[in-house]
This record gives C-alpha cells, structure tokens and sequence, in this order.
C-alpha cells in the first residue's frame, strides 16, 4: 500500500510499508512526520502507522532532517545545473558531441553522492567504443580513396561496433536512472521518479531537467532555513 509523506509543506512519496520502517531506521524520515494512504485518507503521524512509541514518551534525540535540505546537515554536492535548454540547444549546435562530454560530468558527479552506480565506467566505456568506431571509419575512407573505383563492402566489424556503443550507452543511461532514485528515494527523499522512455530517449538532457528542479528545491530550502 503506498504511502504520501508530508513535512513542512512539502509531499514526498510514494513510499512502501517497509520503506518508511526502513527510512525511520536510518532518520531520513521522523516519527513525527505525517503520511497518509488511500485506506487513512487524513494525515497521521507515521508513529502511529508504524505503531512505534512517540517522541514524547522516549529519549529525545537531535534530529535534522534530509528533505529539509540543511546547508550544514547534507554532505551530498548539489547536480551539476546547467539549465536543460541549453544543453538541448549544445546537442545540436555541437552535433551531440557537448553532451558526450557533460554526460561524464553527471556521471562523476553521480559517482560522488553514489559510489556503488556504474553509470561512469560504463559511458567511459561507451566513449573508448565511439573512438574505435572512429578510427574504423578512417580506415575505410583510407580505401575508397586508394581505390577509388572500387566500391568497398561495409565492414561488419564497424556494424558491430556501432551496436555495441548503443547497447552500453542504454545501459549507462539505466544504470544512472537507477542510482539517481535510489539516492533521491534514500539518501535525499523527495520521491523522485524518472520515466524509462525518456530516459531511453533523452538520457542526460532529461537527467539534467530534474538536476535544475532539485537545485531550485534545495535552494528554496536552504533560503527558507536562512530566513527563519
């Protein structure tokens, strides 16, 4: 049964059962907070849910909380922000080749706030891929102008190759949406959802379209946390 978490104004969710034990356990999300489900459609402390003693009947205990985004509290970098415009209009004014470039500095980045994801190794090895391709290219234009009368066959070697960088790049693509969920579901909890299609399609421009909103989130945030 999924559950909608509230705190400070703000919706997260949806969550499991087991994912708000889990995030209790580890103090993303507090006792306190409220959630609701279809079967309790009104707001209730998750203690009650959970059927865990309140705060006021056990040791208190300093807490600061991830999703309020605390400058001071969150060790996590903030996504890299170029706006996703941009970066859609250096994808086609450089022939995509800006983007095979900054898709590495997601994926660094990515690799700091997640350790374990294989987005990063797997575009590095996508671009060791296009590099061969490359040089297979050359060689073939290397014959035509030999033998220019001659029509050469398509080598099945370059076909392969160029199979093969689609295949990883897809793969990659995967593997960052997997992690960024992951750390925006666990680490960072504001219930972040990527859709598999446009991340077939879009990769790193539809990454770096949430990158924008999340920075603009913890910015409203850490000014709300100034002000107060």
């Amino acid at each position: 049964m999924p559950y909608q978490v509230s705190r400070n104004g703000q919706t997260y969710g949806p969550y499991t059962l087991e994912d708000l034990q889990r995030y209790v356990a580890s103090g993303n999300i507090a006792s306190t907070d409220l959630a609701k489900s279809e079967d309790t459609p009104d707001w209730i402390p998750i203690s009650q849910i959970l059927n865990i003693p309140a705060p006021s009947t056990i040791a208190a205990q300093p807490y600061m909380p991830s999703a309020n985004y605390p400058t001071s509290a969150i060790p996590y970098p903030d996504p890299p922000n170029v706006p996703w415009a941009l970066d859609l209009a250096l994808w086609f004014l450089t022939c995509s080749l800006f983007n095979k470039v900054y898709i590495l500095v997601q994926a660094a980045w990515l690799q700091k706030v997640h350790p374990t994801s294989k987005a990063l190794m797997l575009y590095v090895i996508a671009i060791v891929i296009a590099v061969i391709n490359i040089f297979a290219s050359f060689s073939m234009v290397a014959v035509i102008m030999a033998h220019p009368g001659v029509m050469p066959h398509r080598n099945p070697l370059s076909s392969l190759i160029g199979l093969a960088y689609i295949c990883v790049v897809i793969g990659a693509r995967f593997a960052m949406r997997s992690a960024l969920e992951e750390h925006y579901n666990i680490q960072e909890p504001i219930g972040l959802r990527l859709d598999p299609v446009m991340t077939f399609f879009f990769g790193g421009i539809y990454f770096q379209y949430h990158f924008n909103r999340i920075n603009e989130m913890k910015r409203a945030m850490r000014y709300r946390g100034s002000a107060l």
